[in-house]
């Protein structure tokens, strides 16, 4: 999917998992892509290729515990294709996100949000790691979190650190 507005091609892959239709993910990942990139100044940094991977637990357990030895599933992992400072040019390939069905799920509704709001969160902020943002240390996670609620504001949903 390319977006003119967006100097993003996105590869949308649904693989496994209860998710919404092909055609609302691929909304959500636009805009949130675009409210991210919006937030960040990101339109004239050259054209990249993006991937967004939409599976279940048990696939990401596996790749959770492949690249990271976390032997458990988690919610959105990022992987990119090549270093990226922050507010420098886009590679031309930024990597993948891959987000959880089950775990999402859970999380937004023991979140009491809907699950569209919390799919919008994770693919700003795998998108973040993407493009050099990281949460190791308290200073990094306050600078990468106020990024996603500014991108997150900008299609009006809610602060989810709230």
């Amino acid at each position: 999917m390319t977006s003119p507005d967006l100097p993003l091609d996105i590869d949308l892959a649904v693989e496994e998992g209860a998710w919404p239709p092909e055609s609302v993910l691929e909304a959500l990942v636009g805009r949130a892509a675009g409210a991210a990139f919006g937030e960040l100044g990101l339109a004239d940094n050259g054209r990249a290729e993006l991937s967004v991977v939409f599976t279940n637990d048990a696939a990401i357990k596996t790749l959770n515990a492949e690249w990271r030895g976390k032997d458990k599933p988690t919610n959105v992992l990022s992987f990119p294709a090549f270093p990226t400072a922050k507010g420098g040019p886009l590679p031309p390939m930024l990597g993948d996100i891959v987000l959880a069905a089950e775990t999402v799920a859970r999380e937004a509704d023991e979140e009491g949000k809907p699950l569209e709001n919390h799919i919008s969160h994770l693919v700003i902020h795998g998108l973040l790691h993407l493009l050099g943002y990281d949460h190791e240390t308290d200073d990094e996670a306050e600078e990468m979190e106020a990024v996603e609620r500014l991108a997150l504001a900008r299609l009006a949903i809610p602060d989810p650190y709230a």
